[in-house]
């Protein structure tokens, strides 16, 4: 298999089993449809987050969290945190039935509107689920759409992805939205601080990524994401940290095309590989994937 574009890692079902009427394939989110029992796994999964993250997760998803209308015991209405988005960074939160293509996903950024999954999991799978759902993309990714830098970086991405596809070059920008949006840390004065989703929204990664010893620390490089691959069934192996959220602003503004040609020119890295010239924050040890290793899980 190759690797997942972004759009296909964000919605994880098959395009083929949906044929929305809508053109960009938005949905009614069918938030009156939703059982009691959907609204208590929210409710255990808020809740447990909500404990995790002071202290593990950066400024502003904090600040996020207490501004939105993220309410502990319900499925929060997707109109309702577009509201709230609307006023402060221009973003609305829209629902899609799962998978969409990336022109489409692509196309939802750029013009600020994020597509959300409206379905849940099951209380059997509160520790791992491969395909996004409501409570990732709510609690995990909308807290950062109102801080202006993060805002500004996720429209350029969108846009940025439209280029990438006609380029023939998407597997690489997958990486940089993968290890920033996804599964990006950042150095707020001086600690390690989470501001991706896939980090946020997992309790067992939310402690993995900033306290294990076993996953590399790297300081953020463009050029050096762009050829890293990364992992979909387990913790990643490395993580790339910036240093603060501003830095994101210089990668909404800057062309792409000059880094995608030297990458395509060079051997793809896999995910726990270590180069020469890379700034180490924490050099991993690989403890944790080996183990997996070791037992065939991995």
């Amino acid at each position: 298999m190759g690797e997942p574009t972004a759009a296909s890692r964000k919605h994880g079902l098959a395009a083929a089993d949906y044929r929305p009427a809508a053109p960009d394939w938005t949905i009614d989110q069918g938030w009156d449809g939703y059982a009691a029992e959907e609204h208590a796994t929210w409710r255990t999964l808020f809740e447990r987050q909500s404990r995790l993250l002071p202290g593990r997760a950066c400024r502003a998803f904090l600040s996020g969290m207490e501004e939105l209308p993220l309410r502990h015991d319900r499925i929060p209405r997707f109109d309702e945190l577009s509201e709230v988005l609307m006023r402060r960074t221009g973003w609305q939160v829209v629902a899609v039935p799962g998978l969409v293509p990336d022109d489409v996903f692509f196309a939802h950024l750029a013009a600020r509107r994020f597509p959300a999954g409206r379905f849940i999991r099951r209380p059997d799978q509160l520790d791992y689920l491969e395909e996004p759902d409501v409570f990732h993309d709510l609690f995990g990714h909308v807290p950062m759409l109102l801080d202006p830098v993060m805002a500004a970086f996720i429209q350029a991405d969108g846009q940025g992805g439209l280029r990438a596809r006609e380029l023939g070059v998407l597997d690489q920008l997958a990486r940089v939205y993968w290890y920033t949006v996804e599964f990006g840390l950042v150095r707020e004065d001086g600690d390690l601080r989470i501001f991706g989703a896939g980090i946020a929204s997992s309790a067992s990664e939310s402690v993995f990524a900033v306290e294990d010893d076993s996953p590399h620390r790297i300081a953020f490089d463009l050029d050096r994401v762009l050829r890293t691959r990364y992992r979909i069934d387990d913790f990643q192996e490395t993580y790339f940290v910036l240093d603060g959220l501003e830095p994101l602003l210089h990668l909404a503004q800057t062309d792409f095309g000059p880094h995608y040609r030297r990458a395509s020119a060079l051997p793809v890295l896999e995910p726990g590989e270590l180069l020469v010239g890379d700034a180490v924050i924490t050099r991993g040890s690989g403890r944790h994937h080996a183990a997996r290793r070791r037992h065939g899980s991995a």
